[in-house]
């Protein structure tokens, strides 16, 4: 029987932190002012202040979820509930790429879901006024449970994660697993067992090398923060989540911490044992479909996975996810523990022509039928607690549901160095690529991090966030 949505989200609220992915500068900080739609009077039917007739714009990265959700649901729940308003729909592949000019000439979108690998910068949108922020949003009445809060409904991790210097800026709206996947038909066709530790990864991979396949692969084109996870999550589990915290804090000497050394020489040995170099060359995608067909054993992703390569999938396939593998004995957490978050970001323009509107359709997303009706297309749970109760849960979704309960409270936590310093996570990609394909080694790698860790840290026009847990 598949776990209904209780069993999946047990023990999540102390541990589930966002990780959201690469982000893309908006290369100005003087964009141009631009109108804001006057709020009407707040009611209990109106807690957000929404002109009726205000036209919305809403913009979806059309990536592994699609965008046929927000258009059948989300989208058509506002018309529904705003008929008279206007809605324009905008799906892309390139966030940053279409979105840039725009804020730049003040023409701002009301409703962004900042996804994908050209995602906006959003410590630059902060800083340009850009990102509204989602206190109404939070304190509103929930309409997925009638006399609470929406920040009451949610699961935890979510209010937390979208503060930006303090202030509610960014909601993240699915939760997210990020470890290895692999294809549970084939290890029992082979009767091959999950690797706990390093050393049976490596036996592993001797024995996939035999059966002409690669034990790992990740996407070099498109994607190496795929493998950047796996460096900084394998060096969490080495020496705690104070690794990733240290690295976020930009503390001193944090790249260069034995634990980060440790992980990224043992990945680069198993890209050199067992990998193979021509997936360098390849996009996610193009990785993706080798991994289907049985030519790559392990692949580094989030729990989006399945969905977005359901058309591809043969019926031979079926994903589960596993986690990295202990690398020495004295690790500070268990072969068990697993990144488990919150992700998938969505903003208002603070200059949109409707931020009442964009806040609205947040909360509309956040409504039970927004929630459950996401979950049934995309096969991914959303941060709504309780609603998706009943709903019969993909193998790939139920392997997590596993994995997140065996792990219990050692979880991995997010890197949040990924939005807050664009420019380190970016460098921390081509460096990734650099040592794996044996340009350089290990102490290069954490040497050049940390330089560049340190450069971000002296420059005053940079503004600095941190955190404690």
């Amino acid at each position: 029987m598949s776990p209904n949505r209780r069993d999946v989200l047990r023990g999540l609220g102390l541990a589930a932190l966002a990780a959201p992915l690469a982000a893309c500068a908006t290369a100005s900080r003087t964009a141009a002012p631009a109108p804001t739609a006057t709020a009407a009077a707040t009611s209990a039917a109106n807690p957000l202040g929404v002109q009726a007739a205000g036209p919305l714009e809403v913009v979806i990265f059309s990536g592994g979820n699609g965008d046929k959700y927000a258009v059948d649901l989300h989208e058509a729940a506002y018309s529904k509930a705003y008929p008279k308003a206007k809605i324009k729909h905008v799906a892309t592949q390139k966030v940053g790429t279409q979105l840039r000019p725009r804020f730049i000439a003040g023409d701002v979108p009301d409703v962004i879901n900042n996804s994908g690998p050209e995602a906006l910068d959003l410590q630059a949108l902060v800083q340009e006024g850009h990102l509204a922020d989602l206190t109404p949003l939070f304190e509103a009445p929930s309409l997925a449970f009638p006399g609470k809060k929406v920040k009451d409904t949610l699961v935890g991790g979510v209010y937390e994660n979208s503060l930006i210097d303090g202030v509610p800026r960014v909601l993240q709206y699915t939760v997210a697993h990020r470890a290895l996947w692999y294809n549970a038909k084939l290890f029992e066709a082979k009767g091959w067992q999950v690797p706990r530790t390093w050393a049976e990864f490596n036996a592993l991979g001797e024995e996939a090398k035999k059966a002409g396949i690669a034990l790992f692969a990740y996407p070099g084109q498109v994607g190496p923060f795929y493998q950047l996870w796996n460096l900084v999550y394998s060096a969490a589990k080495i020496g705690g989540n104070k690794v990733i915290i240290d690295i976020d804090n930009l503390a001193d000497g944090a790249w260069t911490a034995e634990p980060v050394r440790q992980a990224v020489a043992a990945w680069a040995q198993i890209q050199k044992d067992f990998g193979d170099k021509a997936y360098f060359g390849l996009d996610h995608t193009q990785t993706q479909i080798k991994h289907l067909q049985d030519k790559v054993l392990f692949y580094p992703c989030g729990s989006w996975l399945e969905n977005e390569m359901a058309k591809e999938k043969p019926d031979s396939f079926e994903y589960a996810i596993a986690p990295v593998p202990s690398i020495g004995a004295a690790d500070a957490m268990p072969y068990e523990a697993i990144f488990v978050g919150v992700s998938e970001a969505f903003f208002v323009g603070a200059k949109g022509k409707n931020p009442q509107g964009g806040l609205e359709y947040l909360r509309l997303m956040l409504s039970r039928e927004g929630a459950r009706g996401y979950t049934e297309l995309t096969k991914n749970l959303t941060v709504v607690n309780g609603v998706v109760d009943g709903l019969q849960l993909t193998s790939a979704v139920n392997s997590a549901a596993k994995a997140q309960e065996a792990a219990g409270r050692n979880t991995i936590t997010d890197a949040r160095f990924e939005t807050w310093y664009k420019e380190l996570f970016d460098y921390a990609q081509t460096q990734t690529n650099s040592v794996m394909s044996g340009r350089s080694t290990a102490e290069q790698f954490c040497a050049n991090m940390q330089k560049k860790a340190d450069e971000l840290k002296d420059d005053s026009a940079i503004t600095k966030q941190t955190r404690s847990v």
